[in-house]
């Protein structure tokens, strides 16, 4: 059974299907999946939604691309949120610097402030890296955070010094995209017993469903590319990196 590392199941795209995709899930070959949040409301959306399911676990955090409107009350109820027994990492968060908005300063500010808070209750981070991966490298490498790098887009070079520094590498769909180059020799580079594989849904459809609504189940292709890479099966990636999955968050098997 397959485990998606990060999934976006309180996006809006979910809004019409949400509980019948999630009890479909087993049936489609998902054992488990985190719920990732992205802002205060989807971080108190992904508790109450693995609350409710023994399989579904919940991330809180703000992302950098919503950090502009964080305050400090916000930042004490993450606080808060960290004790809850569903809630496995503070993230996802780091620095995107593909837009203008929030400034550098501000998304450099509230990520040094969760990633000192995620050391402080010794929660993985899970870290979102768009051109600024010296950054974010820095940044968790200063803390000594632990976690993982989702949707990889940097070098094998640059995941081998995150591996160096006990980090994780997450990769969705990009892997069966015909221009993932790069993505391909990372994961290529990387021990499977550091990779993860995730969906990021409802984003990052993988080939052959690309330009769709992305979906946990999809995480299959994930998983069938990256055994292709390895040169093994499908049912031992599936193993391998749920194993990992585990690992990182500290989630049982029985969970």
């Amino acid at each position: 059974m397959l485990f998606d590392s990060h999934a976006h199941l309180d996006d809006e795209a979910f809004e019409n299907d949400r509980y019948k995709i999630i009890e479909n899930l087993k049936k489609d070959g998902v054992d488990e999946f985190i719920n990732v949040a992205s802002s205060i409301k989807t971080s108190a959306f992904s508790l109450s939604l693995a609350e409710k399911y023994p399989f579904i676990h919940a991330s809180v955090g703000v992302h950098p691309s919503e950090c502009g409107k964080m305050t400090e009350a916000d930042f004490i109820q993450i606080e808060k949120w960290l004790s809850h027994k569903k809630c496995v990492a503070l993230g996802e968060i780091g620095l995107d610097y593909h837009y203008d908005e929030p400034e550098k300063d501000v998304q450099r500010y509230w990520f040094s402030r969760q990633c000192e808070l995620a050391k402080k209750f010794d929660k993985p981070v899970i870290i979102h890296d768009r051109e600024a991966h010296e950054e974010c490298f820095e940044t968790v490498e200063r803390y000594g955070n632990r976690g993982v790098f989702h949707c990889f887009s940097s070098s094998a070079e640059f995941a081998k010094r995150l591996c160096d520094i006990g980090f994780y590498i997450s990769f969705t769909g990009v892997l069966t995209f015909k221009n993932a180059k790069k993505a391909l020799e990372a994961a290529a580079a990387t021990p499977i017993e550091r990779i993860l594989i995730e969906t990021d849904s409802p984003y990052m459809a993988p080939e052959p469903l690309r330009g769709t609504r992305n979906e946990p189940k999809n995480v299959f292709f994930v998983a069938e590319k990256l055994a292709q890479i390895k040169e093994t099966t499908v049912e031992k990636i599936a193993k391998i990196t749920s194993e990992n999955t585990r690992r990182l968050f500290e989630i049982g098997e029985n969970s």
